[in-house]
């Protein structure tokens, strides 16, 4: 499988394609497996790289690792510089996140940005309340079940912040595999320090953007989304039908679509 070391860390990747490269940033409890869906249909048209952010799998979550919105922001900036800038980036949750603080931190590396449902709060610049820490204390809740090796409640408790309830019965047995490959990194998550989104921030953003959400989404996907469809300097939106936060997978065809009827190939 193939990696860089970005600031002596190592990020693995999977790849497919030629042309103007695309960096896919998987959200919560996912890897580069998560883009399986997407690979086929964008690598038609780009280089696609989808990242395995660090101590995701392949790799394994230390004790005392650095799991960190702020570190891995750090990392795919380090990637994007690696490939060598003006890259096409799209991320999902909190991917979503991490893309658009890289995106405002370091606009010069972004060609065209792709924001599918970034996962946080909004701060009173966007219309958001003081932040509640609501969405650190459900991430504590469900690292605390983890750390006690109630693997499956955990994994439980987080799916149904996203997808409500019953989400993670419905889920097919290889995301659930997968979110149990990477059930470790909540422990890490759960404190990252997540800054709420910012109109400062999203101004900051230079890059033709695209905002994506689930038609059947949960309502704070939609608010964030609309928020900064309203803020960002030069944003369109698009919305998948029958599909929600999961849209990736939910309705395949109509997200690989929308994303390759936004970005320009060259």
């Amino acid at each position: 499988m193939p990696s860089k070391i970005i600031d002596g860390r190592e990020l693995h990747y999977a790849e497919a394609g030629n042309g103007l490269p695309l960096v896919l940033v998987h959200g919560t409890l996912g890897d580069q497996r998560h883009w399986a869906p997407q690979m086929d249909a964008l690598a038609a048209r780009f280089h696609v790289y989808a990242l395995s952010m660090v101590h995701c799998w392949p790799g394994t979550f230390p004790d005392g690792g650095d799991f960190t919105i702020a570190r891995h922001t750090l990392d795919v900036a380090g990637f994007l510089r690696a490939l060598g800038g003006r890259v096409n980036l799209l991320g999902h949750s909190r991917g979503g996140h991490i893309a658009f603080r890289v995106a405002s931190e370091h606009p010069e590396l972004i060609n065209e940005l792709v924001l599918a449902e970034p996962g946080g709060e909004l701060d009173a610049t966007l219309g958001g309340a003081p932040p509640s820490g609501a969405q650190a204390a459900g991430f504590a809740r469900v690292a605390a079940e983890i750390a006690a090796g109630r693997i499956e409640d955990g994994l439980r408790l987080m799916t149904e912040q996203t997808g409500g309830p019953g989400a993670w019965e419905r889920k097919p047995e290889a995301a659930k595999q997968r979110q149990r490959d990477n059930a470790r990194t909540m422990l890490g998550q759960f404190h990252e320090n997540r800054l709420p989104f910012s109109r400062a921030a999203a101004e900051a953003i230079h890059a033709r953007t695209l905002l994506i959400n689930g038609a059947d989404t949960q309502p704070n996907f939609i608010t964030i989304v609309e928020a900064l469809e309203r803020a960002m300097r030069d944003a369109r939106r698009a919305v998948i039908a029958n599909s929600t936060h999961n849209m990736s997978a939910d309705n395949p065809a109509a997200f690989n679509a929308a994303v390759l009827g936004f970005l320009h190939p060259s």
